[in-house]
Formats: C-alpha cells, sequence, structure tokens
C-alpha cells in the first residue's frame, strides 16, 4: 500500500521553566555521602535533585507519563521512591538514576510512603484507600491491607514492633499488626480529616494534625508497660493545659477492636498542642532523630518545635521542683509541698516560625551533628527555599540559606513568542518575562512586567513588545534587558497582537471594543544621541463587542477579528470596511489563524470546536470536535495546511485543514495548555500549561502513518480498559482486611499470555519428540530431529529449559498476578515441570514462592485431580528437601561472614591502637628534641 500524504513526527524534546510542581512533597537526598546539600522534588512527571548551594540541578529521575505525587528515599540514602498519579511505585537508584524496581499494585494516586528503618520494606497509601506493603529485597507486593473509607494520608512503620500505623481522610488512625496482617485498634478521637503524623519521644508520643488548629498529642504504651505496675504516674496526664479539650474529646476517644487477645498498644490522649495557623494542617513531620517537629498549613508560616528527650524532661521538673520548694519556704514554712507536674507545652517547645516569601505546599528537615537544623520550603509559586536555623541560640532566628527561582517563572505563563531565526523563545507570565535559548534551554534574560496576555518579538529580535491586562503595550529591550516604553493602548486588557505582514506596523485588540493599527518609528532619545524604536498610533476600528483575536492575512488585504459574541468578522485593512462574519460557534472564538496562502482561516472556540472556513467566501469547510474542553491557542505550520491547537484538557493536537483529519496528540501537560507558539521554520513547537511547565516539541525525521497512528490508540484504549476491569478473585477467598499487593494489568496479562505460550511450545516438542522416537524404532536407525527456531536461538535448549528461562524473565512484583491469570489447564504441565526443576536444584527460591500460590489460588482442583496425587507427592519430597540444602548453604554464609567481620573489627581495633601508639612515640620524640635544642640554646 503506497503512502498517500506523508507527516512527520513532532516528539518531545525538552521540558524546561520549573523548578518544582506543587503536586507532591520535597525530600533531602544523599548524593556522593552528603546529607542535607540536595533535595529532590517532583517536576510534572520526572524528580529533579537540586543542589540548594549552587542551585543547580544535579541529576534528573525520568518518569514516563503520569505526574509525580510522593516522594521517599531510602534510609540508607541510596534509593528514591516514587509515588504516580496512576498509582504505581518505581524505586530509582541515585547513583545512576534508573528505575531498577516497579510496583503497580493501586488504583489510584499514591499519596504516602514510609520505608522501614532497615529500608527493607516500603509501605505506600493512596487515595484508592488501600494500604500496601512491599517487599524491596524481594522486588514484590507483600499484602493488601483494606480498611479506610476515604484517601489514606499518612503512614508510619513502628521500629521496635511490626506495627504499622495509618491515618486517613476518613477521621480515622488505625493500627496494624503486621505480624497478623490485622487492624487491631482504631483511634476516633478526631471530628475531621486526619491530614498528618509524627511519632516522637522514641515513638512513645504520636502527634496528629487535622483540619483545626490543634495538634492532639497521645501516649503510645506497648501492653508489656502497661501490665508493669511500677510505671511511673508523671507520663500521665501532662496536658493539664488544655484540660477543657480534653475532657470534651475524652468521650470521643473510643478504642475499637480491643479484644484480649488482639490488645498489642495502649493509646490514650494527653493533651493538645496550639498551632497559630487557623486552617488545616497540610504537612507534619519531624527529622530523623525526631527531636524536632514542624507543621504548616495552607499559608506561608512553617512553625518549628522542639521535643525534649527524657533527660532534659527531667532536669526540667527537677529545676522546677527548686523553685516550688523556694517559694513554698518563702511563703509559709507549713505550707505543704505541691506535686509539680510538666504541661505538654513544657515538653513540645515552639522554637521559631519562619515566614517564607509564598504559600508553603511541603518541607522537609535534616538536624546536623553540630546541632544546626536545615530546612526545605516546596512552594506554590515554583520556588525553592530553604533556611538554616541554630538551636543552640539564645533565640533561633531562621535565616534563608539559598533560593532556586530563575529556571521558572512563579504564575502560569500567558504567552509565547519564537524569534525570527528560531534561537530565542519569549515567555511571559503575571509578573515576568524570560527570554530563553532554545537549544540550551537557558534562560538568557528577565524582565519585570505586568500580567502578560499577549506578545511579540520586534522585526529583528532586539525588542520585544508585551500587551499587558491592564491594557498597557510594553516595549523592551533584550540587550539592556530594560524596559524602553509603556503607553497605554486600551482601557481594558490587551487580549490579542499581530504583527503586520510587511513587518512596519502591528494590530492589538483589548477588551475595550476597539482594534488599533500602530506602527513602528524611531524617536529621538533626550538621554543619548542615537534613535531608539517608538510605537505609534495609527487608526482605530471601534467594534460592538470585545475583542478576544485579531489576526491579518498573508497579503496585508483582510484582518480578522473574533469578538465576545461568537462570530469573526473580517474587514478590508484599507478601508476598514466590513468584508464576512464568520459565525456558527456557540461560545466566544478564543484564537484563530490564517494560512500562509491565505485561502483558509481556522477558529478555535471555547465550545470545544475548530472549525476550518475558506477565506474567499466565508463558508465553513468543517467543523471537528477538537478538545474535551475550550480551545486555547491555534497556530498554522508555517508554509503548510496543517495546525496545532492546544486545549484545557492538556493536550496539543495537530490537524490537517486540506483532509481534516487529526494527525497527531502530543501529551505530556498534566493541566490545562495555555498557549503555544511554533517556530517560524516549523520544526518546533513551545507549549506552556497551568502546571508551570514549559514543554518544547520537535519534528522528527520519523514519517507518521495516519492507520498506524489509529491502530496504536486503539491499543492504549485497550490497555487502559484492561486496568479498569474488575480483578481476579481468588476461589474460596473472602473480601476481608487483607488482599493480594499486585493488580492486574497489560504486563501481568503479557506475562501470562508468554508462559502460556512457552508450555504450548513445551507440550508440542515433547509430542514431537515421542513421535520422533516412534519413527526411529520403526526404522531402526537414528533420524535428524528438527530443533525449533526459538530452541535454537536460545542456545538449543530443551523445552523445559526454555518454559523456566521464560517464567524467570517474568518480573518478581508480577508472578503472582500473572500466575492469577493463568488458565487450570496450563497448571498441571507446570507442576510437573517444576518437580523436575526442583530436583535440579535449580531457581528455588522462586519456584517454591510460584509453587506455593499455584497451590493456594487453584487447592480444590489440584486435590481433586487423581493425575496430580504423584505430582504433588513428589513435589513434597524434593521441594522439602531442596528447601533445607538451601537453609543449610544460607546458615553457613551467614556464619562465615560473621566470622570475617569479627574478623576484621578485631583487626580495626588493633590497627587503631598502633596508630595511636606511633601516634604517641611521634609526640614523645617531638618533645625530646625540642628539649634538646632548648638545652643547647642555654
Amino acid at each position: 500500500m503506497g503512502l498517500t500524504r506523508q507527516y512527520l513526527r513532532y516528539g518531545p524534546a525538552a521540558l524546561f521553566g520549573l523548578v518544582a510542581s506543587a503536586r507532591g512533597n520535597a525530600a533531602f537526598v544523599a548524593l556522593r555521602g552528603e546529607r542535607g546539600r540536595c533535595v529532590a522534588v517532583p517536576a510534572c512527571e520526572h524528580v529533579f535533585v537540586w543542589d540548594t548551594r549552587k542551585g543547580e540541578k544535579v541529576l534528573i529521575l525520568k518518569g514516563l507519563k503520569q505526574e509525580v505525587s510522593c516522594l521517599c528515599p531510602s534510609p540508607d540514602g541510596l534509593h528514591l521512591a516514587v509515588g504516580y498519579e496512576d498509582g504505581s511505585i518505581r524505586v530509582f537508584s541515585l547513583l545512576s538514576g534508573e528505575a531498577n524496581i516497579t510496583f503497580n499494585g493501586h488504583k489510584a494516586a499514591v499519596t504516602a510512603l514510609q520505608y522501614d528503618h532497615l529500608g527493607g520494606r516500603l509501605v505506600s497509601g493512596s487515595k484508592d484507600t488501600d494500604v500496601i506493603v512491599w517487599d524491596v529485597i524481594n522486588e514484590s507486593g507483600l499484602y493488601r491491607l483494606r480498611g479506610h473509607k476515604d484517601a489514606v494520608t499518612q503512614v508510619l512503620f513502628l521500629k521496635e514492633k511490626n506495627l504499622l500505623v495509618t491515618s486517613g481522610k476518613d477521621t480515622l488512625v488505625k493500627w496494624w499488626d503486621l505480624d497478623t496482617q490485622h487492624c487491631f485498634k482504631t483511634l476516633v478521637g478526631h471530628r475531621t480529616e486526619v491530614w498528618g503524623m509524627a511519632l516522637i519521644s522514641e515513638e512513645k508520643r504520636l502527634i496528629t494534625g487535622s483540619a483545626d488548629s490543634e495538634l492532639r498529642v497521645w501516649d503510645i504504651a506497648y501492653i508489656q508497660e502497661v501490665k508493669d505496675p511500677d510505671e511511673p504516674e508523671s507520663k500521665k496526664s501532662k496536658g493539664s493545659s488544655s484540660g477543657a479539650e480534653e475532657n470534651a474529646e475524652e468521650d470521643e476517644t473510643l478504642e475499637l477492636d480491643e479484644r484480649p487477645e488482639e490488645r498489642l498498644v495502649k493509646c490514650s490522649k494527653v493533651g493538645s498542642i496550639m498551632r497559630e495557623g487557623r486552617d488545616r494542617i497540610v504537612t507534619l513531620a519531624t527529622d530523623r532523630t525526631g527531636k524536632i517537629l514542624a507543621c504548616h498549613g495552607a499559608d506561608a508560616v512553617l512553625e518549628v518545635f522542639s521535643v525534649l528527650s527524657e533527660e532534659e524532661v527531667q532536669k526540667k521538673l527537677e529545676k522546677k521542683m527548686k523553685k516550688a520548694k523556694k517559694k513554698a519556704k518563702q511563703n509559709s514554712e507549713e505550707e505543704p509541698e505541691r506535686s509539680v507536674e510538666l504541661s505538654l507545652q513544657d515538653e513540645i517547645q515552639r522554637v521559631t516560625n519562619i515566614k517564607a516569601s509564598s504559600k508553603i505546599k511541603s518541607f522537609d528537615l535534616i538536624l546536623s551533628p553540630k546541632g544546626e537544623l536545615k530546612i526545605v520550603l516546596l512552594l506554590q509559586n515554583n520556588i525553592i527555599e530553604s533556611y538554616n536555623l541554630d538551636l543552640s541560640a539564645q533565640v533561633p532566628q531562621a535565616v534563608r540559606a539559598s533560593k532556586i527561582t530563575i529556571g521558572g517563572h512563579r504564575s502560569d505563563v500567558r504567552t509565547l513568542a519564537f524569534s525570527s531565526d528560531n534561537i530565542a523563545i519569549l515567555s511571559a507570565a503575571a509578573e515576568s518575562v524570560k527570554i530563553w535559548n532554545r537549544s540550551t534551554l537557558q534562560c538568557i534574560r528577565t524582565m519585570d512586567c505586568e500580567y502578560a496576555l499577549c506578545s511579540l518579538f520586534v522585526p529583528g529580535d532586539r525588542q520585544v513588545i508585551v500587551g499587558t491586562k491592564t491594557g498597557k503595550l510594553q516595549l523592551y529591550d533584550l540587550a539592556s534587558g530594560s524596559l524602553m516604553e509603556t503607553l497605554n493602548a486600551h482601557d481594558g486588557a490587551v487580549w490579542s497582537i499581530a504583527l503586520s505582514p510587511d513587518q512596519r506596523g502591528f494590530v492589538t485588540g483589548g477588551a475595550d471594543k476597539c482594534v488599533k493599527f500602530w506602527e513602528f518609528e524611531l524617536v529621538k532619545d533626550e538621554s543619548s544621541v542615537q534613535k531608539r524604536l517608538s510605537m505609534k498610533h495609527v487608526r482605530i476600528l471601534q467594534l460592538d463587542e470585545d475583542v478576544l483575536c485579531v489576526r491579518y492575512s498573508p497579503n496585508q488585504k483582510l484582518l480578522a477579528v473574533s469578538l465576545l459574541d461568537c462570530t469573526v468578522k473580517v474587514f478590508y485593512i484599507d478601508t476598514l470596511k466590513f468584508f464576512l462574519s464568520l459565525y456558527g460557534h456557540k461560545l466566544p472564538v478564543l484564537c484563530m489563524d490564517i494560512s500562509y496562502d491565505g485561502t483558509l482561516i481556522a477558529t478555535g472556540s471555547a465550545d470545544r470546536n475548530v472549525k476550518i472556513w475558506g477565506l474567499d467566501f466565508g463558508d465553513c469547510h468543517r467543523s471537528l470536535f477538537a478538545h474535551n474542553d475550550s480551545v486555547m491557542y491555534l497556530q498554522f505550520v508555517a508554509k503548510s495546511h496543517l495546525f496545532f491547537t492546544a486545549g484545557k484538557d492538556s493536550k496539543i493536537k495537530q490537524w490537517d485543514a486540506d483532509k481534516f483529519e487529526h494527525i497527531q496528540t502530543l501529551e505530556g501537560h498534566h493541566q490545562e495548555v495555555w498557549c503555544l507558539a511554533i517556530s517560524p521554520n516549523g520544526d518546533y513547537v513551545v507549549s506552556a500549561s497551568h502546571d508551570k511547565s514549559l514543554r518544547l516539541w520537535e519534528r522528527t525525521r520519523e514519517p507518521l502513518v495516519l492507520e498506524e497512528e489509529r491502530e496504536m490508540q486503539r491499543e492504549a484504549e485497550y490497555e487502559e480498559s484492561v486496568a479498569k476491569e474488575e480483578q481476579p478473585v481468588v476461589a474460596g477467598e473472602t473480601q476481608g482486611e487483607t488482599g493480594l499487593a499486585g493488580k492486574k494489568t497489560i504486563e501481568t496479562i503479557k506475562a501470562a499470555e508468554r508462559i502460556m505460550e512457552a508450555i504450548e511450545l513445551y507440550r508440542e516438542e515433547m509430542a514431537k519428540l515421542t513421535e520422533h522416537k516412534a519413527i526411529c524404532k520403526a526404522v531402526g536407525k537414528e533420524v535428524p530431529f528438527p530443533v525449533n527456531p526459538i530452541l535454537r536461538a536460545y542456545g538449543n535448549i530443551t523445552p523445559s529449559a526454555y518454559v523456566l528461562e521464560v517464567f524467570k524473565k517474568v518480573k518478581s512484583s508480577e508472578l503472582e498476578e500473572s500466575l492469577l491469570v493463568l488458565p487450570f489447564s496450563y497448571v498441571p504441565d507446570l507442576l510437573r515441570l517444576f518437580n523436575e526443576y526442583i530436583q535440579l536444584g535449580s531457581e528455588v527460591e522462586l519456584l517454591c514462592r510460584a509453587l506455593l500460590f499455584l497451590l493456594k489460588i487453584h487447592f480444590g482442583q489440584i486435590t481433586g485431580n487423581h493425575m496430580l496425587v504423584t505430582v504433588i507427592e513428589n513435589l513434597k519430597k524434593t521441594t522439602i528437601s531442596r528447601v533445607s540444602e538451601a537453609r543449610d548453604v544460607l546458615g553457613f554464609n551467614m556464619a562465615g561472614l560473621q566470622y570475617l567481620k569479627r574478623e576484621i573489627e578485631a583487626k580495626d581495633e588493633v590497627t587503631f591502637f598502633a596508630d595511636a601508639t606511633d601516634r604517641f612515640e611521634e609526640k614523645r620524640r617531638k618533645r625530646k628534641k625540642k628539649e634538646k635544642m632548648v638545652l643547647a640554646v642555654l
């Protein structure tokens, strides 16, 4: 089939203009062993690692398509777990920057991630209300915990016990025993959503943050401690300062599921700490040591608290008792000694408040051994700020150490423009105009401006003009980066600006129902001898409605004006007489463009449609349903009838105006796309979005065939539908508190299909082999056996070895789900092969895991099948013997490693003492030498 029309594919070239996304959280990471210097932040689908000292990007952890929603560094500092909007979790290595492990289990965005203290397990909470515990070492899911009725907001491991605490928007805090995977306790003392939690005082206290200005403090006592009769009473009833509130909530603090055999923890409310913020908690966290607690609401203030250790509490108590005794003596000798108690506010003291330059979205803190607290703040307006706080000072004051801002705008970019040489890109937002180098993506100029709505490069690319929301035109000189001139052009917002084809002037349209024509002129500058560029108002066209967009025809004979009454009116430029009215859109036309030959005009509207019109008679050639929301921008590619549209549905689409066909969709932005610009040569497209990012798209040499594109779209839709299907259930299992960690995805289905194909090939080859043996027997001599090309590709391996190879290639995290969708007809063959493999002693751990899972899900059918009785008996013998062998080897290796460790430690100690002795001897020699010199002088 010959190609009727060939298009070239546009692909993503770069993401720039973004410092950090406000969706996820910031986290300190250790790069090259240094903590407290580098910070990882979400950046749309990627994760950027910034060096806060230099203000440079040192590492990019590249994501796929989904936006990052959560970050958590591992305790050893070598890995970073990243949660995404689609519920997937990827674990990146900070050394190589690559994703080693992928977990798929959640159906909605990951909202909380936490490693255990050893880094072997990872727990995740999601908007789908489930909590999943993952085995990082084995790269697989352990189990799913169900219980919350709304999104999970925080998850915490308890180091001492195998317990997990989770909080959710359903107002509950749940305690889980991970040995039995059971929720044994639920705290219901909150009236509204629990937005954050933190463990302090060596995990003996829990602090929860809710939608009010109260931080509730709970005492945690393990059951052994509760039974201890000698427990000091000083820890109980310490929140006397907020007694009234405590009494009010005492009745609400119920302890559910407290059956005698399940009571592991006693958790009681001891009081509250009042925050200064009146709105809900956004982030509540401690540093690694648990000595510093910090929180913030939806404002720009971070509140920092210090948590006293037990020794400090005891010292403070003794000091207070001394004062009380002294006072008692002064007042009256006979007055009895009053009982002295420390209030909660004495134990958890306010250190300071840090005022950021904008609303805080998240933070992270790290306490250095010297006692200096380092804090990093991720702000709403695309800024990262870091502060240092000296806790040893009498009055600790936070000092801003760095601020990363240069890489982007503070607000959404509303206008973009390309220079005529395709090298410079202009982007303008509510506070500044930035000029970017397209090849290096570096910001080369930043100039302050008012709220920008439209812009253009003046011919020659040495100046730019920006139209603002207040109706002004601002002219900037790029060489000096200064504002040259400001003109009050319109009484309302300047919605659109268009350069005339002869490049001698431009036209503007505004909210004051006027279209104004301007010409460039050179005027004498008072400060210098040279003339400078200026703008001169020439003509005005008064209309009945607000002007939203203006465009010149390439021959400069016609001017198209889109109005608020949903029509586009075309006028003759020389006489300003009315020529055509293009009506048909149900909502106002927000954008339009005229093709290079002046034959077509395409209009994009808030009614989500794009209409293509002929400019000769004003007839509508075709109406296309373009986007799922308003069409925000439309522009033709130079010297073609292809055009791009940008929509509020976060997509950019390319269309053919001759064939009225959708060519391709550029997906990458995660929120509304406000504007785009196409380079004059048509090789580059740059777009700006509400997600604060600017994206550059490049025309590749790869041809794009529409049929293939449609096929790829259908495949993507099928994969999405598979993910949304009901998850397969295990026979005999009820939907209880726990479940399988994984979920059915297109990858698990493909893995199951590969296993099925391998078993079918094994069956065919075994049948052929039997047939071949019969032929050889009948002929009486050896006949060459034809080798399957697949087996030959694997190096002439046996069919059973091929099945094992396929099985080993299934990802560890997808193994259970793949076996779950595998039909039972393949299981008997698989069990026989497992017996063969385990006897040989290959992949014992993997095969035992798969075998036990198959026995669990197909128990009834396997036990009811008489043909499999001998297979199961053989498996029982071989499995027990091989597993015990593997255990012995493991035990021997462990003992050997421990012996080597002891040897090295002993050697190091000897070396240490030897070094100390050598240094002592050297000092003594130097002292003697000095004494001799002194004596010689005397």
